[in-house]
């Protein structure tokens, strides 16, 4: 993954970071709040040997080697039993020698005849008085009971406290600064890891980046979401100025350069699952390539589960079905829709057997006279993973379009169904997302096609009296 990829996962997954974030500042908070202060009281004890007072340097040598030596010692004696008890004893404390012992740390720094006395508690009146304590009772221990010569001699080491223990002024843990750094950290990290731990395992198609990945077929363009889209399936019809109107336009404008060696423009219009918006694209596409003036013709190529004529408002009754098995006349069947060229052909009736008619000669037949009668052939098919019924009818078209849907499709469907084009030797035209998210990394933005421009394209449109209408092919004779 590049960089951009990084930056792309972060953009998508930006709320889920700031939340985990959030979560381990919130986490490291409450274990500070919910933690106990504890205090750290500390004394410094001083080891030394005795030496005459005219004791030479070798002397001296000899009773400071020794006090280094006993300190190794002395820090295991500051945590015994014969210690604590007479500190439980003189501060009367409710503990047992093994509790005291917790809370009490010792330790020499190398090479030095120092004795560190750390003592931890919730109270820190009471942490200092326990440091202080154990460093006189260890003191008098050491040098009145374990070094004291027998009979009346004095003891030859000396211990002394050369830094009483003090009263802490805060405690020494929880530090909620540092708790909540770290809280900060681990949330941030655990957020970045979910992000990209989602984006990998997340296998949909959710925007043309995603499509990249699978195919390098040609964009034709991008149909943003919209939650009433089942209530208005024609929207470019209903309200031309709607945002998804203008993305239709913008497929229309695209689809004029996919053919500009000539050929057939008969299209064939299908998904990978069904559900992606293939019905409503075709139906959308199809009125707007009439607006320019072009003749154009809508096949509900559906023979299954037909969509055309619903969404359209016509008679669905009686269509390519029954033109196929030569029971009607194409022209017959054939129902113009609205004020511009746009004809529409129903699917009939739904047979046994779609995809031997729609291989059949008669289907061969039927779109040799459309291609030749109009200016574009739309054919609404069913979904590829399903039935072969589109890549049989996209060998008999100029090509095939192929939908798909935003946060649905997934990129090993889209594969898979991209393979059963190319193995029944069809020639893919390009690719149409539907159900764009508006806003966020994987939006369909509008900011170089604005509704002034489509206006005056119209007008440009209409005002030319060009006969090849704006480039979709040959001028067609009228049906008769």
């Amino acid at each position: 993954m590049e960089l951009k990829d990084y930056l792309r996962i972060f953009h998508k997954s930006w709320i889920l970071i700031l939340a985990c974030t959030l979560f381990g500042i919130a986490g490291a908070a409450g274990a500070a709040i919910a933690t106990t202060p504890s205090y750290v009281a500390s004394t410094q004890l001083y080891v030394s040997v005795k030496s005459t007072g005219d004791a030479g340097s070798g002397e001296l040598n000899a009773g400071t080697s020794f006090a280094r030596q006993a300190v190794t010692s002395y820090v295991d004696v500051v945590n015994s039993a014969i210690v604590l008890d007479t500190v439980i004893a003189d501060l009367g404390l409710d503990l047992t020698a093994a509790q005291l012992a917790g809370m009490v740390e010792s330790s020499s720094p190398l090479n030095t005849v120092l004795i560190d006395v750390t003592v931890t508690n919730s109270d820190p009146v009471l942490a200092a008085n326990i440091a202080n304590s154990v460093g006189q009772n260890f003191s008098k221990i050491v040098v009145d009971q374990l070094e004291k010569p027998e009979g009346e001699a004095v003891s030859p080491v000396k211990i002394e406290t050369i830094q009483p223990a003090l009263v802490p002024d805060g405690p020494a843990s929880p530090n909620v600064p540092q708790n909540i750094a770290l809280g900060l950290l681990v949330g941030l990290a655990l957020g970045i890891s979910f992000a990209v731990l989602r984006s990998v395992l997340d296998t949909r198609i959710h925007s043309l980046h995603d499509i990249d990945l699978v195919t390098d077929a040609p964009m034709l363009g991008g149909i943003t979401n919209d939650p009433d889209a089942r209530l208005r399936p024609l929207v470019v019809h209903s309200d031309p100025k709607n945002p998804r109107a203008e993305s239709f336009r913008s497929l229309r404008t695209n689809l004029q350069f996919v053919n500009t060696e000539g050929g057939p423009r008969s299209f064939v219009v299908t998904s990978s699952i069904p559900g992606e918006g293939k019905s409503t694209t075709t139906a959308n596409l199809a009125i707007a390539l009439a607006e320019t003036g072009a003749r154009v013709v809508l096949v509900d190529g559906d023979l299954r589960l037909p969509r055309v004529a619903e969404y359209m408002g016509i008679e669905g009754g009686v269509g390519l079905t029954d033109v196929l098995i030569g029971r009607a006349e194409l022209a017959d069947v054939l129902q113009k829709w609205g004020k511009n060229k746009l004809f529409v052909l129903p699917s009939g009736r739904v047979p046994p057997n779609p995809s031997e008619l729609l291989g059949s000669a008669a289907m061969a037949r039927m779109l040799a006279a459309l291609t030749d009668e109009f200016d574009v052939v739309l054919i609404d098919a069913p979904p590829l993973l399903l039935v072969t019924d589109a890549a049989v009818l996209s060998k008999l078209c100029g090509g095939a379009i192929m939908v798909v849907a935003s946060g649905r499709t997934k990129r090993n469907e889209l594969a898979s169904a991209l393979q059963a084009l190319e193995r029944a030797g069809s020639r893919l035209v390009g690719m149409v997302v539907t159900m764009l998210p508006t806003k966020g990394p994987d939006s369909y933005g509008y900011g170089q096609y604005s509704y002034g421009t489509a206006l005056e394209e119209e007008k440009a449109v209409e005002a030319s009296a060009a006969p090849t209408r704006r480039g979709f092919g040959k001028p067609r004779r009228r049906a008769a």
